[in-house]
């Protein structure tokens, strides 16, 4: 729906509202994630299916079709990492909910920097916890199933045989900074 807004270039208020609506619903579920390690449904189902009815609303079929492929663009990111455990599904769908609201090449954007901004903090968990080394080994022993196992119900169930001895990053957390970095290095929260 973003992108939409963004053609029609006399609506800024509008593309601020949407940047400000998703800016909040992603700091209040990484909140969540970061005290309870997991997104609720109740606020990505949300995100998802209201993206898409306002899309609609104010595009009609393209705008809902826009919104759609948002979403797949969103799923499709995280969905390989759910797919072998190193992911919770909640993640998945809360950048499922960015993309109904955002759109395909906003999202693939804002998601190069969640990534960017999840290895850094990645590292300074495990550098903070002086656990460079363990987790070091940890990382090249998950490369080496991607690599030799490559079935996914197997390697989740590797990850869920290790996930207690691991050190947890509540990808929420990323996903909000990494999106709101991008709305704010393109302008998109405050006026120009």
């Amino acid at each position: 729906m973003l992108e939409r807004v963004l053609q029609a270039s006399d609506q800024p208020w509008t593309v601020w509202g949407i940047c400000w609506f998703v800016s909040v619903v992603l700091v209040w579920a990484a909140w969540i994630d970061g005290t309870k390690l997991r997104v609720p449904n109740w606020l990505t189902f949300p995100l998802i299916i209201s993206g898409w009815v306002m899309s609609g609303w104010w595009f009609g079929w393209p705008g809902v079709w826009s919104s759609l492929l948002g979403t797949a663009v969103g799923l499709g990111l995280l969905l390989p990492a759910y797919a072998i455990g190193g992911m919770g599904a909640g993640d998945v769908k809360l950048l499922a909910g960015v993309g109904a609201w955002i759109g395909m090449t906003h999202t693939l954007w804002a998601f190069v920097i969640t990534v960017i901004v999840g290895a850094v903090i990645a590292v300074a968990m495990v550098v903070g916890r002086g656990a460079a080394w363990k987790h070091t080994r940890q990382f090249f022993a998950i490369l080496y199933e991607i690599l030799i196992v490559r079935h996914p119900e197997r390697l989740a169930e590797l990850a869920a045989e290790r996930k207690p001895r691991m050190l947890l990053l509540p990808y929420g957390i990323p996903i909000a900074i990494g999106t709101i970095a991008y709305f704010l290095f393109n302008g998109m929260l405050f006026p120009v």
